[in-house]
């Protein structure tokens, strides 16, 4: 084979794309449109891991939170028609996420279009308004070349999620074609005298805040960020996969104090969307700066002191060098850090509330005692798990794993399977509402199945939480908000093969935590919560 170039079916030459990429595992449900890439999966040195679910939505999710957990591309394979529409609300999840998402979709032969074959659909129409980047691979030796381009996009900023069609006849086919390259160099340019204008206003303010989001995470810029705060001696904030980047426990790093950021004078966002979780970008009277990886990531809708956009981790180093004069923020930090700790404090009731029925922040209560301090914590429901957000710490950045801000329910199976898969020495915890739970339970066959323990927790109140309360204060009556109270989530589990119990009274929380972080299987804890509980929600979502 001359140098530079390779040979094999199509599978084949879609893997060696994945290798120069880094990737190690895809994620999948069988069909036959798609057995060239499993081939070529079992035939490479080393070996794809190759985990299969029982929904392609679990597949999905699965690479996406794979991509949010190692900072490179998830992959998810599908085959042809259903097995792609499966996956939508997974790719539209990592869409509002900026995760690299690549999915490999099976197509009807070409060569027969229009014809009926089996599962014969056009996805890239479907998919183009959820995807950066969607493309049907038409030539056997040009598939290379198309995965590895679809990657270098999913992976340049804004991140986000790439699709590629691989017809049957061109995929089962075999080809010589270029060997792909790698991801390419990272060009770093810093508008310095835009990034002097923001370091002064941070600097000289009174009152400043910093927001950190998820893309630095993403962005590897954690480090970057925590020089920036530690030397201009900015309180700071975390949102979404942000949680972590600067340890909860750091003498600047504040989640109860949120209310006081009406009151910051200076409020820079760094790496999230100024969306409904942020109030829209508008914090009391604070002059706003928004800094992201991507121009076309600047908040249009929101009033603007300033913004910056290029790579994170050269901007923040750039802004954490400014030498100028500086207001001292100490008295801020202090104030911001007694209503942090009078917070705290109140929260001790309900973590440690011996009601009967179980108040759900007991449960949490319980959980910190046990969590090590870089537990992969996964969050899949509505005021169950908007409790853990509050009231479960990051200590250590990608160990927080929501929906994000679209809101998807069933992300939660999915997401624990690659946590286990990425981590497989950490503790996984899967928080689950019994709603949510509906969506994906099922998945913890393929737990059981590629030997991954996954602590499950269900807060299981019987009804739907987040709709039920609403709708009672709005209307004075609620429907549809009902499930069935008392449902034995762990009974499934335990018939798939992994293990479980339910739990009814608060005293027995904690043991049955000890025992399912013990059991090294795959492991649901069905706590009973008392249905009149309503988490207290302030966020405007429209």
């Amino acid at each position: 084979m001359p140098e530079g170039k390779i040979e094999g079916n199509g599978g084949e030459l879609a893997v060696a794309a994945l290798r120069a990429y880094g990737v190690d595992v895809i994620f999948t449900l069988s069909g036959g449109h798609i057995f060239p890439i499993y081939d070529g999966a079992v035939k490479a040195d080393p070996p794809l891991r190759i985990v299969d679910t029982r929904h392609e939505q679990t597949a999905t999710f699965a690479a996406e939170a794979t991509a949010k957990l190692t900072r490179r591309p998830g992959v998810a394979v599908l085959t042809a028609g259903p097995g792609v529409t499966n996956g939508i609300s997974a790719i539209t999840t990592a869409r509002f996420n900026g995760s690299p998402l690549l999915v490999l979709g099976g197509r009807a032969p070409q060569a027969r279009w229009g014809a009926g074959s089996l599962q014969e659909l056009d996805h890239v129409p479907i998919v183009a308004s959820i995807t950066k980047h969607a493309v049907t691979s038409t030539a056997t030796d040009s598939i290379a070349a198309d995965v590895a381009e679809a990657l270098r996009l999913a992976t340049t900023p804004h991140r986000g999620p790439v699709f590629v069609d691989l017809p049957m006849d061109v995929v089962f086919g075999s080809a010589v074609a270029d060997a792909p390259a790698g991801p390419p160099p990272h060009i770093d340019e810093v508008d310095e005298d835009a990034v002097a204008d923001v370091a002064r206003l941070l600097a000289e303010a009174e009152r400043p805040v910093v927001l950190a989001g998820g893309d630095v995470w993403l962005g590897r810029a954690e480090s970057e960020l925590r020089a920036l705060v530690e030397a201009m001696r900015v309180p700071t904030f975390a949102n979404g996969q942000g949680r972590g980047v600067l340890p909860a426990d750091h003498e600047l790093a504040f989640s109860r104090a949120r209310p006081l950021m009406k009151q910051a004078d200076v409020v820079v966002v760094i790496g999230a969307p100024l969306d409904f979780r942020l109030s829209f970008g508008v914090f009391g009277a604070a002059k706003v700066v928004h800094v992201v990886d991507h121009a076309d990531s600047v908040a249009g809708h929101a009033p603007l002191a300033a913004s910056l956009a290029g790579h994170l981790p050269g901007l923040l180093a750039a802004l954490a060098k400014y030498d100028g004069r500086r207001s001292d923020h100490e008295p801020w930090i202090a104030r911001l850090r007694d209503t942090e700790s009078a917070a705290r404090a109140a929260e001790s009731a309900e973590l440690s509330a011996d009601a009967d029925p179980i108040h759900p922040a007991r449960v949490y209560g319980e959980l910190r005692a046990r969590l090590d301090r870089d537990a992969i914590v996964i969050g899949d429901g509505g005021d169950f798990v908007s409790y853990a957000g509050k009231l479960i710490d990051s200590y250590e950045p990608g160990c927080w794993l929501d929906p994000g801000p679209y809101g998807c329910l069933g992300t939660g199976l999915g997401y624990a399977a690659a946590s286990r898969v990425a981590h497989p020495d950490r503790q996984v915890v899967l928080l689950l509402g019994d709603g949510a739970a509906g969506f994906s339970l099922m998945d913890a066959d393929t737990l059981v199945r590629h030997g991954l323990p996954v602590v499950m927790i269900v807060g299981n109140n019987g009804i739907w939480a987040l709709e039920k309360h609403p709708m009672q204060a709005i209307y004075g009556y609620d429907v549809a908000a009902e499930l069935q109270p008392g449902t034995r989530y762990d009974q499934v589990v335990t018939a798939l093969g992994g293990a479980g119990e339910t739990v009814e009274h608060p005293a027995d929380i904690g043991p049955a935590l000890d025992r399912a972080l013990a059991s090294g299987v795959p492991y649901l804890v069905n706590v009973l919560t008392d249905p009149a509980v309503a988490y207290p929600r302030a966020s405007n979502l429209a």
